[in-house]
């Protein structure tokens, strides 16, 4: 069986990727790529949900936007730092995976987890390529990463119109019932204080920058190669 996906989304928690870049997920997986989701803790500190529900949750919005797999390598939530072990699972995620290209959050946040997450896979992906580096699996030269934003934005070097796969990322964050919406036992944070609402406003103002609907931007640290202008 072929593992090999054509794009790897990190995101320190579940939900990161889907803020980030959910309706550029679900117009690749519409196209007939395969996409994967690798969330790296549990989110076990979270201060609404448990971690099984939180992982239902997770599920459920990996079938909404047709993700090939989701996994998790239950890192320990706050506790991310720059581990020689942490990035010897992750170099084995990529390696397991094949993705041609890699997305990892924004190396600048206000959440230190998702710092962490950013640097964490800029190291996998390098050591990925390595074959004295761990020489008992293939290396694996992963084509492009990507950047995307969650928490705090920035100048994007590329832009997707996902103008018309909007309402697929609407319906993923929907499903994390438990951090955007309030309720008789939850406490109130950023997230369930009009947070969704607010990631549309970005991604709105993102796309009205090229006069379309909606778009997600990405940070490349390589600069992107074209073939021609024209």
């Amino acid at each position: 069986m072929n593992d090999s996906l054509d794009i790897l989304i990190f995101g320190a928690h579940a939900d990161d990727a889907e803020i980030g870049m959910g309706a550029t997920i679900a117009k690749h997986t519409a196209a007939g790529l395969k996409v994967g989701i690798c969330d790296l803790t549990y989110a076990e500190m979270s201060s609404n949900g448990t971690v099984e529900l939180r992982q239902a949750e997770a599920e459920e919005a990996a079938r909404l936007l047709g993700l090939s797999l989701r996994t998790n390598l239950g890192l320990p939530d706050r506790g991310l730092f720059m581990s020689p072990d942490y990035i010897e699972r992750i170099t084995m995620e990529i390696r397991k995976y094949k993705p041609r290209i890699v997305f990892a959050p924004y190396w600048q946040d206000r959440h230190p987890d998702h710092i962490a997450c950013s640097q964490l896979i800029q190291e996998a992906v390098f050591n990925a390529k390595l074959r004295r580096y761990l020489p008992e699996m293939e290396a694996v030269q992963v084509q492009q990463l990507y950047f995307y934003f969650i928490n705090d934005v920035y100048e994007a070097d590329v832009m997707v119109d996902v103008s018309s796969w909007y309402d697929a990322k609407i319906a993923a964050l929907s499903a994390y019932r438990s951090q955007f919406v309030t309720g008789q036992d939850t406490v109130s944070t950023p997230l369930n204080q009009g947070y969704v609402e607010r990631v549309e406003a970005r991604d709105r103002l993102m796309g009205q920058k090229r006069m379309i609907t909606y778009a997600e931007g990405f940070v490349s640290k390589l600069p992107l190669l074209v073939d021609r202008f024209a």
